[in-house]
């Protein structure tokens, strides 16, 4: 069941470039709305060292990611099979246009346009290349215009080359998963809330809207301190959540919050801050279980 798309609004496209620049220009300790920290920040004092110490495994680490593409991959694709899905597209009926591959690149939101044409820079003439001044006129819209009726077609046919399966890993990983993964280390949260900030990026994007990743940040900031401003990360946490659970009740394709409430929050609850399996958890009434 797939009911999400990569954004809460369509004039986010520009800010998905200015992404990287944004993390370089942040201090970790602000109440900022942007969604990276940048410069290095203080170290924290002598009663703050276990918040982030214990951070120290991150998201990063291979088998934490392989879990956190999973957790997605079941709210996303009914499946924890995330790999199936390089070759998925559909126009799900957003308003962004096609969803497709492992994380939800959108025709519409400028992310997928990037995907194709970092594709198309490392393997020229690729199946997809020809739609790049297609995909170049609809982004910002829900338009197929010059895509079909032979783009999905052929963007399956692009999914079986492991060119195009590495082009997704890299953009997931530039636009999505590190920048995630490195503001939740400068936040001092562990394992938990770096996924919690990874999905939350992957499904609202980010951008300077209250409905944003930083817009979330920024409204669980004003509830509660990470660990690295000396808050207490279940607390702080659980402030995260209530401000992404508002957010996806600002649109009708993102109200069921059950990836939140019957997976990130449970998994909050039982005090499992670094994702230590076995998890088991809910999406749309299905159950999982990563043992």
């Amino acid at each position: 069941m797939r009911t999400r798309s990569i954004g809460s609004a369509l004039p986010r496209t520009t800010t998905r470039v200015a992404l990287g620049l944004a993390l370089l220009a942040v201090p970790a300790t602000a109440v900022a709305t942007t969604a990276g920290p940048a410069a290095p920040h203080r170290p924290a004092t002598a009663q703050h060292a276990p918040h982030t110490a214990r951070a120290a495994t991150g998201l990063d680490d291979p088998a934490k990611k392989e879990i956190a593409m999973q957790l997605v991959s079941s709210a996303e694709n009914s499946s924890l099979d995330w790999k199936a899905q390089y070759q998925y597209i559909e126009d799900i009926g957003d308003g962004r246009g096609y969803t497709g591959g492992i994380i939800g690149f959108c025709s519409g939101t400028h992310d997928m346009l990037e995907l194709v044409e970092l594709y198309t820079q490392r393997k020229p003439g690729n199946a997809l290349a020809k739609y790049l001044p297609a995909l170049r006129d609809v982004d910002g819209s829900d338009s197929h215009d010059g895509l079909d009726p032979g783009y999905t077609k052929d963007w399956k046919k692009a999914a079986q080359d492991p060119a195009f399966q590495q082009a997704q890993n890299d953009e997931r990983d530039r636009v999505y998963f590190n920048p995630a993964v490195k503001q939740g280390k400068a936040d001092g949260i562990g394992v938990l809330g770096q996924f919690t900030y990874y999905d939350a990026i992957v499904m609202h994007g980010d951008g300077d809207d209250a409905t944003s990743f930083s817009g979330i940040r920024k409204r669980a900031l004003a509830k509660a301190k990470p660990p690295a401003q000396g808050g207490d990360e279940k607390t702080y946490l659980n402030a995260f959540l209530d401000a992404r659970v508002w957010a996806m009740k600002q649109e009708e394709a993102h109200s069921d919050t059950s990836r939140v409430d019957s997976a990130q929050r449970v998994f909050l609850q039982k005090g499992n801050l670094d994702l230590h399996t076995p998890l088991d958890w809910k999406v749309y009434g299905d159950s999982y279980h990563i043992g």
